[in-house]
């Protein structure tokens, strides 16, 4: 007993409480212990109980619909967790899991109602904490989807695919086609008559033999680096697809959120209405 009372002092969020009141609360909190790479709790499991770390690290996380892993917050020794659960009374939005071996003091309701008795300012930590909880996780969840389809893709091209991209952009271009064109008129005047027989021309008479097979070797070249600059362009747009899925499935989450804030208002308000015209 006194072991828990004494975990207590070391925890601000009980440190403001007598040796008395450390006591009582201590009669009615548990201690639990977790070794690392377990897990407190996961998503969706049934929200009972709060969590104050005496000692240890835990991570807290959860896997959005992309798949990735967003990491909402690290509690450590003072710190506590689980605590919207607790106050709502409704399922873990997060997952819990202990980064280092883990002591902490478990509070269930009964335990909460207890310590607001004692302390009523523990409400306004409790709020606190849980306020800049959601806060992080907005501004988490704000960017989760807001990747450059350009920036996901430009910075791991290799240097023969900066080179194929550069080769493919220059071959669809004017200046390309220009240069093309005069170095094929200058070589065909130099081949016929009346310069084929100076000293200068005559190195590729007609039918240009040599040219042909030049612009042949040509041809496969460029088509060697327009073939891997397409096969890049088809994996950046494999990225943008998903990043437009991400973005559409944010906007769809946040609109049924709206919603959902809305129904709860409707409900709230015909709710007041009911009593008022009750009363």
């Amino acid at each position: 007993m006194s072991s828990t009372a004494d975990a207590l002092a070391d925890v601000p969020l009980f440190s403001l409480l007598d040796p008395a009141e450390r006591a009582v609360l201590a009669e009615r909190v548990d201690l639990v212990q977790v070794r690392a790479g377990e897990t407190v709790f996961s998503f969706g499991d049934p929200g009972d109980a709060m969590f104050v770390v005496i000692a240890g690290v835990v991570e807290i996380s959860f896997e959005n619909d992309t798949g990735n892993t967003i990491v909402l917050d690290t509690a450590r020794a003072g710190d506590f967790f689980g605590e919207i659960s607790l106050l709502d009374n409704g399922p873990r939005t997060a997952t819990a899991k202990v980064i280092a071996d883990l002591d902490a003091i478990r509070v269930d309701r009964g335990d909460l109602d207890e310590l607001v008795k004692l302390q009523p300012h523990t409400a306004m930590d409790l709020l606190t904490a849980t306020g800049k909880r959601l806060r992080e996780t907005s501004m988490l969840l704000r960017h989760t989807a807001s990747r450059n389809v350009n920036e996901e893709q430009e910075d791991k091209r290799s240097t023969v695919m900066k080179v194929a991209d550069w080769i493919s952009d220059f071959s669809g271009s004017l200046p390309f086609l220009f240069i093309h064109l005069g170095i094929f008129f200058v070589w065909v005047v130099l081949n016929v008559r009346p310069l084929v027989g100076t000293a200068i021309g005559g190195f590729d008479p007609f039918p240009f033999g040599l040219l042909t097979m030049a612009v042949s070797l040509e041809a496969i070249v460029l088509s060697v680096f327009v073939l891997l600059s397409q096969n890049r362009q088809a994996a950046r747009e494999r990225v943008r697809n998903d990043i437009e899925f991400d973005v559409n499935l944010k906007a769809e989450m946040q609109i049924a959120h709206m919603h959902k804030k809305v129904d709860d208002m409707h409900a709230e308000i015909l709710s007041r209405l009911d009593k008022l015209h009750r009363s």
